[in-house]
């Protein structure tokens, strides 16, 4: 185990759990703007201010997060076997190691159920929205799930909308049960022209916008780490699900096995952070 591998033996059980699904950000894009210090807020997640490079579990967002609730996490971008943070138990797993948390039920959230959490889920793409029995898997394997329009990857504040929804979750559970809660991000996914300043619905959606929209999510970040580290230390998860393409050798979109689909970008840390840079969003609703 090196030192970024955590025991989450011993994590299970007295933190709340974070999964922050950033859907369809890219490697590429989400390392320059780290590195050009775009995303100050999601830097302070990032060991070293870079995000690791990792292999997304699926091309497309129902069966990434399927892979992930069943403890499949995006995999380092080099040789393994990479251990894994958490694994259901099955027999011959050469992923699992002493500081894997195991769980004998068919995903993460029924597992960590049964070890005593509330498991909630803040919905964005329509995988999540129970508008069809496909959209209700997923949320159904929550305790408690929200979807709505605003949520949604049409609504320009998306993201401000589910972090109100998230913090508040986690301001209304009882202070001795600790918290399993899934964000799934929307504000990345196409549409997202209207992140990018002076973009129109004619130009539509480009690498540009897809950058915007990640500093767009970057300001209002704060407010969710705060909820989310306010009742115990938390140990967050932050990662896309999958890339997509912007024409990069004909391709536009994902569900493709192309480098900008497959490759994505990963953190993991505990909260609360060091306070080591400015904040913003209302000082995190101060």
């Amino acid at each position: 185990m090196n030192s970024t591998e955590p025991d989450m033996n011993a994590v299970v059980g007295t933190h709340d759990i974070l999964l922050l699904t950033l859907d369809t950000l890219r490697y590429d894009v989400a390392a320059e703007l780290a590195e050009s210090g775009r995303t100050p807020n999601l830097a302070r997640l990032l060991p070293g201010g870079r995000w690791e490079r990792r292999h997304a579990p699926a091309s497309f967002t129902y069966a990434s997060h399927l892979a992930m609730l069943a403890g499949f996490l995006p995999t380092p971008a080099a040789p393994g076997p990479h251990p894994r943070l958490f694994a259901a138990a099955f027999p011959g797993s050469v992923s699992t190691a002493p500081h894997t948390w195991t769980f004998d039920t068919p995903d993460l959230a029924s597992g960590l159920a049964r070890a005593g959490y509330h498991t909630a889920c803040v919905g964005g793409t329509g995988f999540f929205n129970r508008r069809s029995a496909v959209g209700s898997v997923l949320p159904d394997m929550f305790a408690e799930s929200h979807w709505e329009e605003s949520f949604g990857v049409a609504d320009p504040h998306s993201f401000e909308n589910q972090v109100a929804c998230a913090a508040r979750i986690a301001g209304e559970r009882p202070a001795d049960q600790p918290l399993f809660l899934l964000l799934n991000v929307s504000a990345l996914h196409q549409p997202n022209w209207f992140h990018l300043p002076g973009a129109t619905r004619e130009d539509g959606d480009s690498r540009e916008s897809h950058a915007a929209a990640l500093e767009y999510v970057d300001r209002h970040l704060p407010p969710l780490l705060a909820a989310m580290s306010a009742r115990r230390p938390c140990f967050a998860i932050v990662c896309s699900d999958h890339g997509t393409a912007y024409g990069e050798d004909g391709h536009t979109g994902h569900r493709i096995g192309h480098e900008t689909v497959w490759t994505v970008p990963y953190a993991h840390a505990f909260l609360p952070l060091e306070r080591t840079a400015p904040v913003d969003a209302q000082e995190a609703i101060a």
